[in-house]
């Protein structure tokens, strides 16, 4: 298998979930998947064309550049990570314990539908401009807060600075997806991490630690 099809399988539903794909969606798709594999300064816009099957005038005619297909990729994935999030946590606005397993079941659903979209948070997201940058982080802020809300009322007393270290201890967990390799298939890798996460964010925090 090529990069340029190992790009496209590792980017799909990255672009467009949900609706018919554009062919910018199917552009942005091929460059997530490539900078992915192949890190975002190994890949250039003629890659990208190649790999698409378009030529560079067409491509320009979707994305200025890189940084644009990035920030295309990375944006609206933070954003609707929010939306999702809050709406997991307002459906159980009296059971912690229950909104704590819906936002774990959405995260797992989307670290194993994006691995390449995760990959490019964790390594390329510093490769943006300063605006779209401090937009993305302002996102993710945002996002990490709604699992404190709701592990501060799973665990009355925890301060808001351990909550959000359990938080993120909880995405290392759920995103490693993008290292995880094929010999276990889809449906038993999400029911691994969702009782990882579940039994890890279910414990109570050792005071004497």
């Amino acid at each position: 298998m090529t990069v340029e099809q190992r790009a496209r399988g590792a980017a799909s539903g990255v672009a467009g979930t949900g609706r018919r794909r554009s062919r910018r969606d199917e552009i942005l798709e091929i460059a997530v998947g490539l900078f992915a594999a192949r890190g975002y300064h190994g890949v250039s816009m003629d890659d990208i064309g190649a790999a698409a099957g378009v030529t560079g005038p067409a491509l320009y005619h979707h994305f200025a550049g890189k940084e644009a297909m990035l920030a295309a990729a990375l944006i609206p994935v933070s954003e609707g990570l929010l939306d999702g999030g809050r709406e997991r946590s307002a459906g159980h606005p009296a059971d912690p314990r229950a909104a704590l397993e819906s936002l774990i079941d959405f995260h797992v659903e989307f670290a194993l539908a994006n691995p390449a979209v995760i990959a490019l948070h964790l390594h390329e997201l510093d490769r943006l401009p300063d605006e779209p940058r401090r937009r993305i982080r302002r996102l993710q802020r945002l996002y990490v807060e709604q699992w404190v809300t709701v592990l501060t009322a799973l665990h009355p007393g925890l301060p808001d600075g351990e909550a959000r270290v359990l938080a993120h201890a909880a995405f290392g967990l759920m995103n490693s997806t993008p290292f995880l390799g094929g010999e276990v298939d889809r449906q038993r890798r999400a029911a691994l991490l969702r009782a990882a996460t579940l039994a890890a964010l279910l414990a109570e925090a050792d005071a004497d630690a």
